[in-house]
């Protein structure tokens, strides 16, 4: 008979069947390379920044940089929830370590290089009260941004069964609202994108402080988010999802920048597709009602 991970790694002379102290270090390891991650993004990004405002701005490869290992960091924080689970090392302490790590890497870092990428260098002969407004609003929509994800990490550590304002099916589960690594993936995604040149243009400011604004709200919002947690990595799968993930694996190496932000949008959207769909479909059976009911008015 084949034994589960979890099983394995049970130690025998505990009599309540408790996995070995060594096993909790694994998910806690992939917590570690998250902060780590986190801090070299956050310094990376801080030297680009000075060094491009020394040499003059252009494509400042610290952002790209930068904005890779937060999306390495958005795999780690998947890794160690998902090798918790399987290992039965699920505990108090790692939530809160995981919460505290998702701060810094998806709330600080990535509200640092959006801040710098997205406001630091708006053309300089712009006139100076328009450049001070938009600049005072990227420090105002960056700091925002922290706040609700560190607002998001709070609730999703307080509320035992969240329930989103438009429940999906029974057998799947959800996210209520963004998640921060998914919100700092899409930040990343955009940088990474736009080839880690600036924004000097002040109407492309003026929609990055939007789309800092978007992301900020969803965090905090109740929209339903699919987790996948409900996927198991160790069921047999079919062929053509063989095929599906070699495809995007190609893609995500041949052709990364597009791809990655194809898919950050894809998800970041798709709670704002979702929600729009219930209002409507609410709207329209309201309607369906008042037309039943109509009638028997007159």
């Amino acid at each position: 008979m084949q034994l589960r991970l979890s099983e394995k790694l049970i130690d025998p002379k505990s009599p309540e069947r408790r996995p070995r102290r060594a096993a909790y270090a694994l998910p806690t390891l992939f917590t570690a390379a998250n902060v780590f991650f986190g801090f070299l993004a956050l310094t990376k990004t801080v030297q680009g920044t000075l060094r491009a405002a020394a040499e003059g701005a252009g494509s400042i490869p610290e952002y790209a940089l930068a904005a890779q290992l937060i999306g390495v960091a958005v795999a780690c924080d998947g890794l160690d929830g998902r090798i918790a689970r399987m290992t039965n090392t699920v505990s108090d302490f790692g939530r809160e370590l995981d919460s505290l790590a998702d701060v810094i890497t998806f709330g600080i870092a990535p509200a640092v290089l959006a801040f710098c990428w997205g406001f630091y260098f708006v053309n300089p002969h712009l006139e100076p009260a328009l450049r001070e407004q938009v600049q005072q609003g990227g420090y105002f929509l960056a700091f925002v941004y922290l706040l609700c994800g560190a607002a998001r990490l709070a609730r999703f550590n307080v509320v035992t069964n969240p329930v989103p304002k438009n429940p999906g099916r029974p057998d799947r589960k959800y996210f209520v609202g963004l998640p921060i690594p998914a919100a700092a993936a899409f930040v990343a995604s955009v940088v990474y994108a736009a080839n880690s040149a600036p924004i000097e243009n002040w109407l492309l400011a003026i929609g990055w402080l939007a789309i800092l604004g978007l992301l900020s709200f969803l965090m905090v919002s109740t929209w339903r988010y699919r987790s996948f947690k409900d996927l198991n990595l160790l069921e047999p799968r079919s062929p053509l999802s063989i095929v599906l993930v070699g495809s995007l694996i190609f893609l995500v190496w041949n052709y990364s920048q597009p791809v990655l932000f194809a898919m950050c949008l894809t998800y970041v959207a798709s709670g704002i597709l979702v929600r729009l769909g219930g209002l409507l479909r609410r709207k329209q059976g309201g309607s369906a009602v008042a037309g039943t009911e109509s009638p028997g008015l007159g």
